[in-house]
């Protein structure tokens, strides 16, 4: 046998653009492959994913049981890398939570990273839609959905109609067909008043069947999932136009 060293030439490596950070639910099915079909439209940007400890039931025991877990799961993204922007991933834990502490507890070990979470992500879609007055549909139990509503009340969204599967499983949610979702969504989108809907929970599945529904209902739509990986990519400095996933993709930050 001969063995040869070689001489090996070095790039930037994966992520030239831009390297964004996902710390994503341990129960979660969903996210990952969302992202896989956002991120493939978007050349020279990496994502990289860690998993958080979490209970596959959702109640406020179970999400808040996740705070004092965030900065470990972000070491799990290793600061050189040099990530632009940081998610977590959790809807109903990021309302109970709050964005500045999930923002502090990142920053523990990723000083100055932009970092978002779906309900940021919600609000932020929303003002860049110019849309005020939204419809929400989620899979969650009675009292995680009223922790929901006031959350984004108190953000300045409007919520005169709300749809709920009221299933507490993580495991189930992630089963939920996009049959269902759909019709949950135009069922809440039928109101008059409704500008925009918002389907909550990054186990929800609703990426692929996004834009064809916004066409059908007239009006812009936006998930746990979609809008934080938007929001993530904005953060990052990208401002591609991707028409294909919905009217949120063509949109700067507002």
């Amino acid at each position: 046998m001969r063995y040869e060293t070689l001489p090996a030439s070095v790039d930037s490596g994966l992520g030239q653009r831009a390297r964004i950070g996902l710390i994503v639910l341990r129960t979660d099915q969903t996210i990952e492959f969302e992202a896989r079909q956002i991120f493939a439209a978007l050349p020279g940007v990496a994502l990289y994913q860690s998993r958080i400890y979490n209970d596959f039931q959702i109640n406020r025991d179970t999400l808040m049981a996740m705070k004092p877990l965030i900065p470990e799961a972000a070491r799990l993204l290793p600061v050189p890398w040099d990530f632009l922007s940081i998610g977590f991933a959790c809807t109903s834990a990021a309302m109970l939570i709050g964005d500045d502490p999930i923002a502090e507890l990142v920053h523990q070990v990723h000083p100055g990273v932009e970092v978002s979470n779906p309900v940021h992500a919600c609000v932020e879609a929303f003002r860049a839609l110019s849309v005020k007055r939204v419809a929400v549909v989620t899979p969650y139990s009675r009292t995680v959905n009223d922790a929901i509503v006031a959350g984004l009340e108190a953000r300045g969204l409007q919520i005169p109609v709300f749809v709920s599967f009221e299933e507490p499983d993580d495991n189930i949610v992630a089963k939920i067909s996009e049959d269902a979702v759909a019709a949950a969504v135009r069922k809440a989108a039928a109101d008059p008043e409704v500008e925009g809907v918002f389907i909550s929970c990054t186990s929800i599945r609703a990426v692929s069947t996004l834009s064809e529904l916004e066409s059908e209902i007239g009006k812009p739509i936006t998930s746990s999932n979609h809008a934080i990986l938007w929001h993530l990519i904005r953060l990052a400095g990208l401002d591609d136009s991707l028409p294909q996933f919905g009217r949120l993709y063509t949109k700067p930050m507002a």
